[in-house]
């Protein structure tokens, strides 16, 4: 059998309730460990629970040696239920299929194949070269979409991409007059904040920082840690050092994108500043920044996942760009008007046909608001 092949078995009750437990463990992750995977991992013997681990910050310890660690020698002749394939290279830390062939496990159920090619088909074999029975498959789906992030990163050379917006019921971000603090409720802001710690790097554009003078880190009990890496879109270096994205760059990590031909006495004072300015070419005929440079270069440096916050022309150039995997959208109980500011700004398309598409995943009650949670179709 090839080593990455999905089972054909029928998989019990027991197996899908611990899988689902393994998945529950891998998305604390999310947000904590690129540029690696968040992997859940659930030690099992004779139907108990002995160990349990999930990826740690920064990518490590990973979630098979913690659980390991934390099972010690009930390890022995037990289950490992594991959301992503285990790692067979040395890094900074050992293989991981080295730690469980040592802990002498009897089986192995692991969820799906890890793309990543140092990886990817070797891990499940050389646990089987050791004995160990290995099945494949199980919430294959569940598993690969939470970390797609880090499988686009391999295969698309870009991270997941979600758009948030936090709108009236008719898709407006503020008044005709710009007042826009606050359209949805306390829960939804808490919600969003929550958003912000699943992904490691959140982005706006110079008009929105200049409209805003966001924070853009985490502000919940205990998260504050959590905080993602802050980008700013400003081409023209419009953004002012009295402004909290670069006044604060010492206190959050805080990347600007702006355009190779930018003043160099500018950019030396945000450098200075703490910021870590990125210049990208445009060419001559070009306005705007290359969405795809900007998330190949994110990418780079080891984002997986990105959150776009705003405004409405930045959210309108990605859907053009057709960067946007994920809406994340708040809706409030509100109608504003036509003259109001849209979430999205124009981004020329005339035919329904060519327009994105998107899938409903979930919506969430949060107070009078609703959050619905949408995946890019096909």
């Amino acid at each position: 059998m090839p080593a990455g092949e999905p089972q054909s078995r029928p998989w019990s009750q027991e197996d899908h309730d611990f899988m689902a437990a393994a998945l529950r463990l891998a998305e604390r992750g999310l947000g904590r460990v690129a540029p690696n995977p968040s992997v859940g991992c659930i030690v099992v013997r004779e139907g108990r629970v002995v160990g349990r681990g999930w990826t740690q910050p920064g990518g490590r310890p990973h979630g098979e040696t913690e659980a390991l660690r934390r099972a010690g020698a009930a390890a022995e002749g037990a289950t490992v239920y594991v959301s992503l394939e285990p790692c067979a290279h040395w890094g900074k830390t050992p293989p991981c299929t080295d730690a469980l062939v040592a802990a002498r496990i009897a089986r192995a159920v692991v969820s799906c194949e890890d793309p990543d090619p140092r990886v990817s088909g070797r891990g499940l074999q050389q646990l089987r070269d050791a004995g160990i029975v290995v099945e494949v498959g199980l919430m294959a789906e569940e598993a690969c979409e939470l970390n797609r992030g880090f499988f686009l990163r391999l295969t698309e050379k870009r991270p997941l991409v979600t758009l948030k917006l936090a709108t009236s019921l008719d898709g407006r971000i503020a008044t005709p007059g710009g007042e826009s603090k606050w359209i949805t409720g306390q829960a939804a802001r808490a919600r969003a904040h929550l958003l912000r710690a699943s992904h490691d790097a959140v982005l706006v554009g110079a008009g929105t920082a200049l409209a805003d003078d966001p924070q853009l880190d985490v502000r919940l009990p205990g998260l504050a840690s959590c905080s993602p890496v802050r980008v700013l879109l400003d081409g023209r270096l419009q953004t002012p050092a009295t402004h909290r994205l670069i006044a604060q760059a010492d206190r959050q990590p805080t990347w600007l994108f702006t355009r190779a031909d930018a003043p160099q006495e500018r950019i030396g004072a945000l450098r200075d500043a703490g910021v870590d300015v990125v210049t990208l070419e445009v060419g001559a005929e070009q306005q705007q920044i290359d969405l795809q440079a900007v998330t190949e270069a994110l990418a780079e440096r080891g984002i997986t996942r990105l959150l776009v916050e705003g405004g409405g022309q930045v959210a309108a150039a990605f859907l053009r760009a057709g960067l946007v995997d994920r809406l994340a959208w708040f809706q409030a109980g509100k109608l504003i008007g036509g003259d109001g500011l849209p979430a999205v700004a124009g981004f020329g398309r005339d035919r329904l046909a060519d327009v994105p598409g998107f899938d409903l995943e979930r919506l969430e009650r949060l107070g009078p608001d609703l959050l619905e949670c949408w995946r890019r179709a096909g």
